[in-house]
């Protein structure tokens, strides 16, 4: 079986949709406000990927759960995705950091 990235675009939006629980209007609308980017298949074709759903998922959850209007969660989707790459660059450092420390060692142990 055939493991799919992420980001891999899937699924056209009456699918995403029904994944969802969402009508497609809705998904067009998202993305016209820039919250969710979904692939293009030629001019007219969306193709959603899990990590669409998930963010449409999100999107659901902080207007339907939450309450929050679109404008708020743009603006928490958009602190969420400073974060997420804030913690990948500390993440990257710590890495890097790790890296030269090994080879400090290894120089003061030869």
């Amino acid at each position: 079986m055939r493991r799919y990235e992420k980001d891999e675009p899937l699924y056209l939006i009456g699918v995403a949709a029904r994944l969802c629980e969402l009508h497609p209007q809705t998904l067009r609308m998202y993305e016209r406000l820039g919250l969710v980017h979904p692939a293009r298949i030629g001019q007219k074709n969306r193709m959603y990927s899990e990590a669409d759903i998930d963010r449409l998922r999100q999107i659901q959850r902080l207007t339907q759960d939450m309450g929050v209007n679109l404008a708020g969660v743009e603006v928490i989707l958009d602190l969420l995705d400073k974060m997420q790459r804030m913690q990948e660059h500390m993440e990257n450092e710590i890495e890097r950091m790790h890296q030269i420390m090994e080879e400090r060692v290894k120089r003061m142990q030869k």
